[in-house]
């Protein structure tokens, strides 16, 4: 087993001349240890015992899983990144000029590769740099703070380990004039209908007036581009999918077994999402006990641990509308792939 070399002098002073611009607040148990939620695994034991099965894509993200997803996001048949990317890269300098200086607010930050280039687009304009990442994996959430501190010296960085909610909750006001949330990467796709009308909830409830909301959503397309991009040839979608066992078995002291489940992803056109789930391949019974929890699967039986719904531009704008955002612009690329709104919480 590799260990991480210790930090020399030099590098312990520079860690720690960039700790006097990092406050990291954990308002969460950091999902590497086996801290707790305040209903501890309420969601798995009620996802586990209704039929058909599921699971929160929560679960994927420990460190191990989000370090696999940023793997997802280079892979070739992955478009959504790769497009996502492209408009932002074209489009950035207008989202810039539009806000104005703005605190940079990011739910489900990563690595938080694609911030850099909305703050290359303020940084050019001689804006203050102001950045609030929130992430539940506190480990990537840190390294790539640090990362981005030494790359803009003048960076100030306010991370927040903790769901969505919480983190909506809990927002200091913008020492900026004004604070633009951020929901890249099509992650609205993985909410149901109900659950983006509390989270649009919870968004209104954290802007002030006239405070803005930049939103990536996937575009409806073609279905074998669809599936191919969560079905990809290295697997490494699988890896990630199957990862989530995983993790709930180092959460919950579990005993899934591995190797007697297999990734399925396809997409369901009636619905218009993408579907993951983990099937098992036999009959088995599974216990995680920490829950006290005991789980029997028929051969074939699946867990649903993910839906990716596709979208309409026109439609979002819309709904975004209904719900307070008011879309200010909006941009795609030429295929019609992937879509960026930039929306302005309402004035009343």
């Amino acid at each position: 087993m590799q260990t991480s070399n210790p930090l020399t002098s030099t590098e312990t002073g520079d860690r720690s001349l960039l700790k006097q611009r990092l406050r990291i607040d954990r308002l969460v148990g950091d999902t590497e240890r086996q801290d707790t939620e305040p209903v501890f695994g309420s969601d798995v034991i009620e996802g586990l015992t209704r039929h058909p099965k599921t699971l929160s894509p929560k679960y994927f993200y420990d460190d191990r899983g989000s370090l696999l997803f940023e793997k997802i996001c280079e892979l070739p048949e992955y478009y959504p990144t790769r497009t996502e990317t492209a408009i932002l890269r074209e489009y950035a300098p207008e989202i810039a000029r539009l806000t104005g200086p703005c605190e940079l607010v990011e739910l489900g930050s990563g690595s938080s590769t694609k911030t850099r280039i909305l703050l290359d687009a303020y940084q050019s304009l001689g804006y203050p740099l102001r950045y609030l990442p929130i992430d539940i994996s506190g480990g990537i959430l840190e390294s790539s703070a640090y990362e981005l501190m030494e790359d803009y010296p003048s960076l100030q960085v306010h991370g927040m380990v903790a769901t969505y909610e919480l983190a909506l909750q809990n927002l200091e006001p913008a020492p900026l004039p004004t604070r633009a949330i951020g929901f890249l990467g099509s992650t609205l796709g993985n909410m149901t209908p109900p659950e983006c009308d509390r989270f649009f909830s919870q968004i209104t409830g954290a802007l002030l007036p006239r405070e803005y909301f930049l939103l990536g959503i996937d575009l409806h397309k073609s279905t074998p581009v669809l599936e191919a991009a969560y079905n990809d040839a290295q697997e490494v979608t699988a890896a990630f999918n199957l990862n989530m066992l995983r993790h709930l078995n180092r959460k919950f002291e579990g005993n899934f077994d591995i190797k007697e489940f297999e990734h399925l992803a396809f997409y369901n056109l009636e619905d218009h999402q993408i579907e993951m789930h983990l099937r098992s391949m036999r009959s088995q019974t599974v216990e995680l006990k920490k829950l006290g929890l005991t789980v029997d699967f028929a051969a074939g039986e699946t867990i649903r641990t993910e839906i990716s719904r596709k979208f309409d531009l026109d439609a979002m704008r819309d709904y975004l509308n209904s719900k307070g955002l008011t879309p200010v612009q909006s941009w795609t690329d030429p295929q019609n792939w992937f879509g960026l709104i930039l929306c302005q919480s309402s004035a009343n």
